[in-house]
């Protein structure tokens, strides 16, 4: 992608100039146009000077040769019309001592922006102001377009991520930054975080209503190659001239398409965006309601909706969100962690959503051809109850993900639901809920004090007693788990009760030394 970027005055600009002041500029015709670009400024007296440009030039004259012959006055203006040049600036004097009427209908007619001086004017000294200028503005925009692209290519080479790219383009653009997809959605968005958010508040309304334009300082670039759009960079309320938004929008989208082709098995932007959102969700670093402009923004329903949180052990992002499209459930999908997947459903408020949700767990296990819920390889599909409001989103993505791994650490061939409720983990899973109580920890400490504080513990007598309480007190099967002759667990076992001080045959004592056991694996893990 390349940009042809000369960057220009207005004629606006010009006539501001102290030097052009000086000689009482008075605008006579295409007052409307004055915005237009000065690409170069010309002083030419011939009457067919229009031939001599190639557009955006403003023409400086003293009208000498023009002075008695109307028909030749017109066909002046209309020849810069033609030529495209960005204004013609008529010197008073000898030749027209008032601004000439037949000049004047047909600037206005062309909407060519006609000025007259006045006084009498060097038109060197403006020559030279305008063209000095020029000459700056154009190595002022040549060296910030290498500034920019040597930054962005600098952070591709070094694998930075895309927020990274999308950060150092929101600081030399000053204004908050959005990547979207052809259909408007949000995947990316850089800038103070404030400004962001007044942006992603009300986004479909603003994306559509400005589509077209770029007024109001909304600069957008095309993202694609190989003929193919699949997105565009937005800068917006960019405060800076249009010239210069549009060299930083089309340098970030250059690096952006390479950013992307270099990606190879990296997370699709899609991808990464709904990361974001739903781990900042489960982290509750950011409250729920500041997150609602940028779901709302990232396509998510949010409007008189039930949710449903998920999160799903032993599965992909993939495939989960090739089953909701099957499906045409509307939700986000995101990896947690290694093999951990969340899941935020947006329903509507007349649909079942236990119902919805089992038929999304049963649609999973037939995709992934994966077996019982409680074959330790099949994906394991935990919820939290729904939640009719986004504030309570966070603290149910929180109690599915307690429950996805309170199934994580229960012994294996239980057999569970297809979809995993915290009522079907029972202590393990109230445990958990539990385990960053500082009462619970404390507990937790005192009951395994013996144990934990020797150096074998976790080598032997421990394990031993997570599997003895785990198989219900069962020492046959404890022994032959842990490969060892029953005398040999006799002895491991009264260790065990010699270090606690309890006796482990007493119900209470052993359920008490059971509870802190999970405790202490949740806290752990």
């Amino acid at each position: 992608m390349t940009t042809a970027l000369e960057p220009a005055l207005s004629v606006r600009q010009v006539l501001a100039l102290e030097r052009v002041l000086a000689g009482e500029p008075e605008v006579v015709a295409g007052a409307s146009q004055l915005d237009r670009p000065v690409r170069w400024v010309h002083v030419a007296e011939a009457a067919d000077v229009g031939v001599m440009l190639s557009g955006g030039e403003m023409v400086l004259t003293t009208g000498v040769l023009l002075a008695g012959d109307p028909e030749a006055q017109a066909e002046y203006i209309r020849s810069l019309h033609r030529a495209e040049a960005s204004a013609v600036v008529l010197g008073l004097g000898r030749a027209f001592p008032t601004p000439p009427e037949v000049m004047r209908r047909a600037a206005e007619r062309c909407g060519l922006p006609m000025v007259v001086l006045h006084r009498p004017f060097p038109f060197a000294e403006l020559t030279e102001e305008v063209q000095s200028r020029l000459v700056r503005r154009k190595f002022a925009a040549v060296s910030l377009s290498e500034s920019v692209r040597t930054a962005l290519t600098g952070l591709i080479t070094a694998g930075a991520p895309l927020q990274r790219m999308l950060d150092e383009i929101a600081s030399h653009s000053a204004c908050p930054v959005v990547v979207t997809n052809l259909a408007h959605r949000v995947l990316a968005t850089a800038g103070e975080r404030s400004a962001v958010d007044d942006v992603l508040r009300d986004w479909e309304r603003i994306a559509r209503q400005a589509g077209g334009s770029e007024g109001d300082g909304w600069v957008r670039a095309e993202l694609g190659g190989r003929g193919e759009r699949w997105g565009r960079i937005v800068l917006c309320g960019y405060r800076g001239d249009a010239a210069t938004g549009r060299l930083l929008a089309d340098r970030g989208a250059e690096a952006l398409v390479l950013h992307r082709m270099l990606g190879g098995t990296v997370h699709s932007w899609e991808e990464q965006s709904a990361e974001s959102l739903l781990t900042d969700l489960v982290s509750g670093v950011v409250p729920a309601r500041q997150l609602l402009p940028r779901a709302r923004a990232a396509g998510l329903p949010v409007n008189r909706r039930t949710f449903v949180p998920l999160v799903v052990r032993n599965g992909e992002a993939a495939q989960l969100d090739r089953v909701l499209r099957l499906l045409g459930l509307p939700g986000l999908v995101a990896e947690l962690a290694d093999g951990v997947v969340a899941v935020l459903l947006s329903l509507a408020r007349d649909q079942d959503a236990e119902a919805l949700a089992a038929h999304f767990a049963t649609r999973l296990r037939t995709e992934t051809g994966g077996g019982a819920a409680g074959d330790c390889k099949a994906a394991v599909v935990a919820a939290a109850d729904a939640r009719t409001g986004w504030d309570d989103v966070p603290a149910g993505l929180r109690e599915a993900q307690h429950v996805a791994d309170a199934v994580a650490e229960s012994p294996a061939g239980l057999d569970l639901p297809v979809v995993v409720r915290l009522r079907d983990v029972h202590l393990r899973g109230l445990v958990r809920l539990l385990r960053d109580d500082p009462h619970v920890q404390s507990f937790a400490e005192r009951e395994l004090d013996g144990l934990l504080c020797g150096a074998d513990a976790e080598s032997e007598l421990l394990p031993v007693l997570r599997t003895y309480l785990a198989t219900g007190r069962n020492k046959s099967r404890t022994a032959q788990l842990h490969h060892v002759s029953r005398p040999a667990l006799y002895r491991r076992l009264e260790a065990i009760e010699t270090r606690l001080g309890v006796d482990l045959d007493d119900f209470e004592q052993a359920a008490s030394v059971h509870i802190a056991l999970l405790a202490h694996d949740a806290q752990q893990g």
